[in-house]
């Protein structure tokens, strides 16, 4: 996040209030604009949806939003714990801007307003509002703000902050303004560009379809085709074209044995675009009783190309592995060229196995006076439809009684449907969730010649005009001139300036992305595009979009990516209808660089809950592979206009329990609505903070209240009540203090009630006596990267007392990554980066050799709380690369160091990068939090990486009490 000259509260202003400078930039980081493109998002890192019950409280955003019934029953809750502070005026004055406030977490914008775009850098507090009504907030309820922050991190800095700023309206709208004025509340309402597509798929300028990827699976080798069972399980079998076909379970993991190994018997090799090999895989459709899976391969007997058709039964022992020694032969086909292989199995929703087979390779089917595909004695250039249910042992399959050309002479009577060149992924229809629309239908892709590919609807005795045609154009013109053609034509096609080979897709019915309901999704193996078509069910045409990457921040969240390996191989959907594409940036069946993508919707999502799934438990025999997202090593990806966002792991949203409240210190100004009865209690102010008070820069008043810490007992009240106020407050003294506190400034009394200033010019302001300047033991950011749904617990701080003498200085300057001291005295000599190779000092304090995993934090002036990143592994010290690094991660390097939590992480070497002398040993990071090092998280190998120094890692440590 970039902060701007301009925005940064000058240093003289921070002297006259004596707030410290590190928590004003802290909060400034906190509260600034990310400066990008915004599209809807919401603060759980997901896109908007509408509510399956209309919204109570939030009514604004009760047809599209990011609330449910039960977060506007939440916030509701809160409106009313935080009215009950005010008085009748009060309420009626204050309460509208408390309510459009708490409410901007189901805005639609949520995640622009909150500034949570990108999820590795501070959100803020509060949404952000527009100038002019920042400016009526003030006027009308300026001291209200500590009632919003209540509930928002530490409770004593929040109320000295509100107290510091409050009294001043630029100060005050400097933290609480987004300066965008098209995206602050409440103009984002009312903007007519904004809400005019809102919740549509969104579009760029030249009419493409925006959406997001998920990385699932990676590492593999041509990954040809991915298939679910179908049993509840939701889990996923993926074919390498080598021959190996791989389990993965729904939680992305994959079990180390393979599901089928037919390497040996496989033919293919490691050049690139080998279209031979193992192509597809088909479980029955009745997999949890009949237990068979159908393979297509390539194999050579006798030095002849053949196509094999096989059956498989799963093994007795092991429900995630085949019996290798069942293979039954269904179907053999000889192949006159390595090329034009086919290579799709689809059940039909008849119950039938469906063959696509390609037209024998070469060029322009030179085969016979017609070639393969016009000639229906032979197999090659056609869609088969065989029973494989109904046999006997003298038979591998039959044919089923209504194939079209079953009778006629000369006529293969396997044929289903013929003319085709060599279709490459064909899909079934689920149809429509709600009115079964469309069920049945077959897609396929059916790869051109030299000039179009095509996208065709299989029916039963079509035929797709090959070689006669190729999409809409004639090839052979003798064939296509005759009469007797009776072709049907494809649904679409397109030149090859958009692409040379394609890729048949789904038509998407799943839950998670309404707005993609009926979509067809297709790409292009040379061009890597992404493409889709949509029916229009008046007219019969089909309309065609292009698919691209979302720009800006669209695609900036966790799990998301916006770029992907351009060879797109095969498209899949899952066992809930969620769709997928396999891609590869090396085309080779032995390159590893395969990987399979989830397709996101990035503008509309299902109602939380609606789409949520139960995986029926799988039981598993061998061991578990983790998933880990490695899309930051994609090169040659297809081009896209932003940079890939690293993927992080999203917060934790289940609900822990209510902690209690510690108490705060508020330092509140009188607000003169009406007379309240008593006396204010004045002590004698002690000589610290005489002393505080006349070294700060003058202010006006007409009160002072302080209270010696010593006269009373910890965790008591003591009621003072305050004159022309309508609210009365109460001061308490923290529980547990980590430094020693001489003097408060408070005005007090048993409760509060709020009300607007009759007059602003009435309203008193007493002086500020200025906090102490904390050591890094009571330092807490004020930023928070709370989860929308989640409370956290805050963790506690040591119990041993820490002298404020013996503290490290905390100087009161800018603390943006940069900054050098302004002492050349205060270093840390631990801290320093030693000179060598890296290597730095094998032994600690006393001699004791370092174990492997201590780390350090390196920075330009010896600070002890924040630097680069430093790890000592195997006799050396090097660096750790910003990929996947999150304050999880962040969090174990403070731990290890003595501090409780990670305030931030600062990524790009913000902080300092290493000298190229020092290695990076680290990559990859993903922590939970509680592990002893780094080295127990999830990570990449010792010394693999793909980073430089200018990613090295930051971190800034401190104390949650």
């Amino acid at each position: 996040m970039t902060l701007y000259s301009n925005d940064l509260v000058h240093q003289k202003n921070l002297q006259c209030t004596g707030f410290p400078a590190y928590l004003l930039l802290t909060l400034m980081l906190l509260l600034q604009v990310w400066r990008g493109s915004c599209h809807p998002q919401c603060l759980d890192y997901k896109p908007p949806f509408g509510p399956q019950q209309p919204l109570v409280f939030c009514t604004d955003y009760t047809k599209f939003g990011c609330c449910d019934l039960q977060k506007d029953e939440e916030i509701s809750r809160k409106y009313d714990l935080i009215m009950e502070n005010f008085d009748t005026l009060g309420s009626a004055r204050c309460g509208k801007y408390i309510s459009s406030i708490l409410c901007q977490e189901c805005s639609p914008y949520a995640a622009h307003l909150y500034d949570a775009e990108d999820a590795n850098t501070p959100m803020r507090v509060l949404p952000g509002l527009c100038g002019d009504y920042c400016s009526d907030y003030w006027r009308d309820c300026r001291y209200t703000l500590s009632l919003l922050l209540e509930d928002k991190g530490n409770l004593q800095q929040f109320a000295n902050l509100t107290a510091a700023i409050e009294e001043d309206r630029r100060r005050f709208c400097d933290f609480l303004e987004l300066k965008d004025k098209q995206y602050c509340y409440p103009n984002v309402l009312t903007d007519a560009e904004l809400n005019a597509n809102l919740g549509l798929v969104r579009e760029d300028s030249t009419g493409c379809l925006e959406v997001c990827l998920q990385e699932v699976a990676n590492g593999l080798r041509n990954p040809v085709a991915m298939i679910h069972a179908d049993d509840g399980s939701h889990r996923f079998f993926v074919a390498e074209q080598l021959g190996y076909v791989w389990v993965y379970l729904a939680d992305g993991s994959r079990i180390d044995r393979p599901f089928l190994n037919l390497t040996k018997a496989v033919l293919t090799s490691r050049w690139t675009g080998d279209e031979r090999g193992f192509l597809c895989i088909a479980l029955h459709p009745r997999f949890t009783t009949v237990r068979k899976a159908y393979v297509y391969y390539s194999v050579s007997v006798k030095k002849e190309e053949r196509i094999r058709i096989s059956e498989f039964t799963l093994s007795d022992h092991d429900d995630n592995q085949l019996d290798h020694s069942s293979e039954r032969m269904i179907l053999e086909v000889v192949e006159p060229a390595s090329n034009h292989n086919g290579g799709q199995l689809l059940f039909g929703h008849d119950g039938y196995l469906y063959i696509f087979i390609g037209d024998g390779g070469r060029a322009g089917d030179p085969f016979g006076k017609f070639g393969n595909s016009q000639n229906k004695s032979a197999l090659l250039g056609k869609v088969l439809r065989i029973d494989i249910d109904n046999i006997d042992e003298s038979t591998p399959y039959t044919i089923p009684s209504d194939n079209p050309f079953v009778g006629e002479q000369g006529a293969r009577p396997e044929i289903y449907a013929y003319g085709v060149r060599n279709m490459w992924r064909c899909s079934i229809d689920r149809g429509d969730p709600a009115t079964g629309a469309g069920r049945g239908r077959m897609f396929c892709g059916d790869v051109g010649q030299n000039k179009y590919e095509e996208i065709d609807l299989i029916v039963k005795g079509g035929n797709y005009g090959w070689r006669a045609k190729e999409g809409f154009s004639c090839y052979d013109r003798k064939l296509c001139q005759n009469s007797s053609l009776d072709d049907i034509l494809p649904i679409f096609d397109y030149p090859h300036k958009l692409g040379k080979s394609v890729t048949g897709g789904y038509v998407y019915r799943g839950c998670e992305m309404p707005n993609l309901n009926g979509l067809y999704i297709f790409g292009d193996f040379m061009s890597g595009r992404l493409m889709s078509l949509k029916e229009n069910e008046a007219t019969g045409e089909w309309q065609y979009n292009e698919i691209c990457m979302g720009k800006d921040q669209t695609c900036k969240f966790p799990k998301l990516i916006n770029s992907y390996y351009r060879y797109i191989i095969s498209f899949a959907e899952d066992e809930a209808g969620e769709l997928y594409f396999l891609s590869t940036g090396v085309p080779s069946a032995t390159a590893r660089s395969g990987v399979i993508y989830k397709i996101v919707d990035p503008s509309r999502r299902a109602p939380p809950g609606k789409c949520s799934i139960k995986p029926r438990p799988v039981k598993i025999k061998g061991k578990l592979i983790h998933f880990y997202p490695r899309e930051e090593f994609v090169v040659n990806k297809k081009p896209t206009t932003t940079p890939l966002p690293t993927t992080t792991t999203p917060k934790s949203t289940t609900t822990k329990k209510q902690t209690i409240r510690r108490p705060i210190i508020i330092r509140k100004p009188p607000m003169p609505t009406r007379q309240t009865k008593g006396k204010i209690a004045r002590p004698q102010p002690t000589a610290a903070a005489e002393r505080k008070t006349t070294q700060s820069a003058p202010i006006k008043t007409s009160l002072t209240t302080t209270v010696k810490p010593t006269a009373v007992q910890r965790g008591a009240t003591i009621p003072v009540t305050t004159p022309s106020t309508g609210y009365r407050a109460t001061i308490m003294t923290p529980v547990r203090s980590r430094i020693s506190q001489t003097s408060i400034c408070s005005t007090t009394s048993p409760k509060r009630y709020w009300g607007p200033p009759t007059h602003p010019a009435r309203a008193t302001s007493p002086p500020l006596n200025p906090p102490q300047s904390p050591s890094p033991t009571t330092f807490q950011s004020l930023t928070t990267t709370w989860a929308p749904y989640t409370s956290q617990t805050a963790n506690k701080p040591p119990e041993t007392p820490v002298s404020s003498t013996t503290l490290p200085k905390v100087r009161n300057e800018k603390l943006w990554p940069g900054a050098k001291s302004q002492s050349a005295g205060e270093t840390n000599q631990v801290n320093k980066r030693p000179k060598g190779r890296g290597r730095g000092n094998k032994r600690g304090k006393g001699g004791r050799r370092l174990p492997s995993g201590s780390v350090r934090l390196v920075s330009a002036d010896g600070m002890p709380d924040r630097g680069r990143v430093e790890i000592f592994i195997r006799g050396e010290w090097g660096t750790v690369c910003d990929d996947l690094f999150t304050r999880k991660a962040g969090t174990v390097v403070c731990r290890q160091l003595g501090f409780t939590t990670a305030l931030t992480v600062m990524k790009r070497a913000a902080l300092g990068e290493a000298s190229s002398r020092v290695r990076i040993l680290l990559d990859d990071v993903e922590c939970e939090g509680e592990e002893r090092s780094l080295l127990e998280c999830k990570r990449s190998k010792v010394g693999k990486h793909n980073c430089s120094h200018e990613e090295d890692v930051g971190v800034i440590c401190g104390y949650q009490t």
